[in-house]
């Protein structure tokens, strides 16, 4: 009796855990056919700081870097990296973006990698105006700059 419910609960388990998966960022490249990945929301997604400034990122010792934009009201909140932050944004017209001063909380990073990307982060944000959905990437755009401040990558809240 005792064999086949624990081949039962382990047949569960494998298939629970089959089924969790993380999506890839997707990036469309002209003339090429791309995956059938719907656009993410720009709102009620947490987005995953992934790069600044064409430059990856080592994901920091305090958790992942993101920001969330409320569905319901203006307002964003996150994780830049060894602090919280929150604070309102606004959406002028489609793919213009621009937050509001931010408040953070004041701990000290554990390294000086931390920092850099902690700072590069709020500063990003502050830069931001624009924005360019992909799938299920998100890019954050300064004025007139032709590359991305920041890309970060949607982890959907349900």
């Amino acid at each position: 009796m005792k064999k086949p419910l624990f081949l039962l609960c382990s047949t569960a388990l494998i298939l629970q855990l089959a089924s969790c998966r993380s999506t890839v960022p997707v990036t469309a490249t002209p003339g090429a056919s791309t995956p059938n990945t719907p656009l993410a929301e720009l709102r009620n997604t947490r987005w995953v700081l992934r790069s600044l400034n064409n430059r990856a990122i080592v994901t920091p010792a305090n958790g992942e870097a993101y920001i969330l934009l409320r569905n319901q009201e203006l307002r964003a909140e996150g994780n830049a990296g060894c602090n919280r932050f929150g604070g309102t944004f606004t959406l002028t017209k489609p793919g213009e973006l621009e937050f509001g001063p931010l408040m953070s909380t004041r701990m000290a990073c554990l390294s000086d990698q931390d920092n850099t990307t902690e700072q590069g982060f709020l500063a990003a944000l502050k830069a931001t105006r624009t924005y360019q959905i992909s799938g299920d990437t998100l890019r954050l755009y300064a004025p007139a700059s032709p590359t991305p401040a920041a890309v970060l990558h949607a982890v959907y809240l349900h």
